[in-house]
């Protein structure tokens, strides 16, 4: 008995080329393979005769109104039926006789998860251009697998192909090119097994669609979103101990550590400095962390279920109320001192410190815990 393959191919005006691409597919090696074949090519918007081209070469036509990579693809993989899935582009940047050398390890249940390899593989004189393939691809690949272990070359190659298991362990909704680094993370996250298959990348046909940099930040943003605990809280909790120490170790006075080398006030200024820094970056990550879980972008962790589970905003705003006072109490105390020795000379600098930063932290944390309960209003019971 044959068994399905579903390719999936979104386009969107890829008249001239779409038909080439199709009719590349290795239909008869696939059936010699045991392996039937549909090709799905969905239309996102096309403008020119792109779905008539492709019908024409046998392809079944479905359209996605939205707009986006990530749109097409969920449409195609909602109408897909084969037990393997292949998805690539159909603009002839992908070899599609490549496709019996990505089947065969799902076939033989070697893997879950096929992903190509242009930077293994061989990259056509004007395919990639060297912002892409030396700076920006090997960049966002490098931080992807730092951040979630893919341990993979090209997270960004966009021919693939997958299993039933792989797609059903899939929770992807992205609608941009985020699509890409979101399936990779999923495939991941759930422990599936990933093979990479080295291919030639040739130059597109036809006019390109995307921007480096609106493209590149939104993977970026993607991945911030889904790693805020490594990205933003630990560095933040970092800078803001390390901060903290140092303006609490100075407040009584110079700090020697050698007859010849101590730390003054510049180092708790430098201090105050990394504590507001440190703040900022602390709350940012947490409240990425609170908001993806959330809209389910990740699995809740320890950090998100203990907010789920204990935020409690009267008892916030009355921590940050009395971190303010105690800062303008000492500010108060510094100004009394003033007043009563006649507004001279006064050596209040490091307690003039200290209670800015007390100050600070107090109006933080109290506008802090207002957005975070705003947030807490629609989150699902995650516990």
């Amino acid at each position: 008995m044959m068994t399905l393959v579903s390719i999936i191919l979104p386009a969107l005006n890829e008249e001239g080329v779409v038909g080439e691409t199709i009719r590349s597919i290795p239909l008869k090696k696939l059936k010699k393979m045991g392996l039937e074949v549909e090709v799905l090519v969905v239309d996102n918007g096309s403008t020119d005769n792109t779905a008539e081209e492709a019908r024409a070469a046998g392809a079944c036509v479905i359209y996605e109104k939205k707009k986006g990579y990530g749109s097409a693809y969920l449409r195609g993989l909602r109408n897909a039926k084969g037990e393997f899935i292949v998805i690539a582009d159909a603009d002839g940047t992908y070899p599609m006789h490549a496709i019996p050398s990505f089947l065969k390890p799902l076939m033989k249940n070697e893997a879950d998860f096929v992903i190509g390899s242009r930077l293994k593989g061989n990259i056509h004189p004007g395919a990639m251009s060297a912002l892409h393939r030396y700076i920006g691809n090997p960049l966002l690949t490098a931080l992807l697998n730092l951040l979630f272990h893919a341990n993979i070359s090209d997270a960004h190659c966009g021919m693939r192909a997958f299993n039933r298991k792989a797609l059903k362990a899939m929770h992807m909704r992205t609608s941009g090119m985020e699509f890409a680094s979101e399936m990779v993370i999923d495939v991941v996250r759930a422990g599936l097994r990933i093979k990479e298959v080295p291919i030639d990348y040739y130059p597109r046909k036809g006019k390109a669609k995307l921007s480096s940099l609106r493209d590149g930040w939104r993977h970026l943003r993607f991945m911030m979103l889904y790693s805020p605990t490594v990205l933003f809280i630990y560095p933040g909790l970092l800078l803001f101990t390390v901060g903290l120490s140092l303006t609490l170790l100075l407040l009584p006075g110079p700090f020697p550590i050698s007859p010849n080398l101590g730390l003054d006030i510049h180092p708790m200024v430098l201090g105050n400095l990394l504590v507001i820094l440190g703040f900022q970056i602390l709350v940012f990550g947490l409240f990425i962390n609170v908001y993806s879980s959330i809209h389910g972008l990740r699995e809740a962790d320890k950090i998100s279920k203990f907010f789920f589970r204990y935020n409690n905003l009267e008892y916030e705003l009355i921590f940050g109320f009395i971190l303010f006072i105690a800062g303008f109490y000492i500010d108060a105390t510094i100004l009394w001192k003033w007043w009563t020795s006649g507004f001279g000379a006064l050596k209040e600098l490091r307690h003039a410190i200290f209670a800015s930063t007390l100050m600070f932290l107090g109006v933080q944390f109290i506008f802090s815990a207002l957005f975070l309960s705003v947030l807490l209003l629609d989150k699902r019971d995650e516990t």
